[in-house]
């Protein structure tokens, strides 16, 4: 009489069996089905960009790389508008931990400092000779630290000479070549009256003062740091040439006594007022200048800077480019990003579209930007001439050593000689060269 039980107890037995087979069936479906999803979801890479140039990039831009990289995102970070500062949030990032941006935006001169850190990621595995050989060959140089590349260039960008063609042209002269036609020039507009001021300069202490007098440095046959030997040429004759000319300007009223205040604006507004017949300046005063409601719309023409006779001018490099951060948890992803952005099509529709100056060669003739920007060609000449700031992992230390002593060797606070001898002594300390 027990075999009802013992059946009965087999039975519930088998209807458990079922139920956890349901079950586990049912929770391989949820984990299947969430991991599905999960592996949907697109990817989002984070970059962190100043507010000023975020404005091109979602002009479109961003729009069609995800369209073309359904499981990948971009997301813009927006950041404040002086790229020190911006400097200065990419670096915290990194010191504290782990960087929330995939994707770094780098102005030319951050390269060294970020891959002497560890903070980013070499590109050099992953693009040919061939491919690179399509941009600008400083600005691919600009990318690379200790023969490693880490940055991709996106767009270039250059110190320039404007001037008042229409009044050098009036007065029966001829674009200046040398540092002492430029100020012969400027006195005989002057003195007919044609223009308040004959040349404008970055002299404030900041990164564009470094920038400037580096062009002015070069044109004398002057040298600030060798970055292959770490020589400092700071307290050398052709550099104390360099700032006597610039001091000059100002002693004889050829630059306003403001100028060592100024910045880019304050010189680029001030020379399209008309007052001024020389600039220098990068190319984006270009497009301003010559707008509809300009005062020397038409009026104006650029070229390098000038220099010493027996001497070339050169420009100084600037420009910005994409690289990966080393700690990004979706390197593939980011390099797609970098391979869309700063390829042909991408590159010719932001250069269009916000007025930069391109780092791809041909984009420097293609003709619908040539018909907006007729300069452009000229640019490309002047681009692979450029003169680069030393690629040191101290840059950023370097450069403000040589900002303090040129600012007050410029306005006077410290004689040229003696300015100049301290911040060669201390440049050779940072870099750990002997003092001589």
């Amino acid at each position: 009489m027990l075999y009802r039980p013992i059946n009965k107890l087999k039975f519930i037995r088998k209807q458990g069996f079922l139920l956890v087979g349901a079950f586990l069936a049912t929770l391989l479906g949820v984990i299947l089905f969430s991991w599905v999803a999960l592996a949907q979801q697109p990817v989002t890479l984070n970059m962190l960009i100043t507010a000023p140039d975020a404005q091109p990039w979602r002009q479109g831009l961003i729009r069609d790389f995800e369209t073309a990289n359904p499981g990948i995102r971009l997301n813009l970070v927006e950041g404040p508008n002086a790229t020190n500062l911006l400097e200065d949030l990419y670096t915290s990032s990194f010191i504290l931990g782990e960087s929330p941006y995939d994707l770094i935006n780098m102005d030319v001169i951050w390269t060294p400092k970020f891959a002497a850190a560890g903070w980013l990621l070499p590109l050099d595995d992953r693009i040919s000779q061939q491919e690179l050989a399509a941009f600008s060959a400083k600005d691919v140089e600009g990318g690379r630290y200790q023969d490693k590349l880490y940055r991709i260039p996106m767009r270039s960008d250059v110190g320039m000479l404007y001037y008042r063609e229409d009044l050098i042209k009036q007065a029966g002269l001829k674009p200046p070549e040398t540092f002492q036609d430029l100020l012969q020039i400027s006195q005989t507009l002057q003195k007919k009256d044609q223009v308040n001021w004959g040349y404008l300069w970055q002299g404030r202490q900041y990164e564009g003062l470094v920038a400037m007098f580096i062009e002015v440095l070069e044109g004398f046959g002057g040298f600030w740091v060798n970055p292959d030997t770490l020589e400092v040429g700071l307290d050398r004759p052709e550099t104390l040439q360099a700032i006597e000319f610039l001091r000059s300007t100002v002693r004889e009223g050829i630059s306003p006594p403001g100028v060592t205040t100024y910045q880019e604006e304050d010189t680029r507004r001030l020379f399209q007022s008309g007052q001024v017949a020389f600039l220098r300046s990068w190319p984006y005063a270009w497009p301003l200048a010559q707008a509809e409601n300009s005062p020397i719309q038409g009026k104006i023409a650029i070229k390098p800077m000038v220099h010493a006779p027996g001497q070339t001018g050169a420009a100084c490099l600037g420009g910005w480019g994409l690289g990966i951060a080393k700690n990004s948890r979706h390197p593939e992803e980011a390099w797609k990003a970098i391979q869309y952005f700063t390829s042909k099509e991408a590159q010719r529709r932001f250069i269009l579209t916000a007025g930069f100056v391109p780092s791809r060669q041909e984009l420097f003739t293609d003709p619908e930007i040539v018909a907006k920007y007729p300069h452009y060609p000229q640019l490309l000449e002047v681009v692979n001439n450029a003169v680069l700031r030393p690629p040191i992992a101290q840059y950023a230390q370097t450069s403000d050593i040589l900002q303090r002593y040129l600012s007050a060797a410029l306005s006077g606070r410290m004689a040229p000689e003696r300015a100049m001898q301290q911040a060669a002594a201390e440049t050779r300390r940072l870099l750990g060269t002997v003092d001589s």
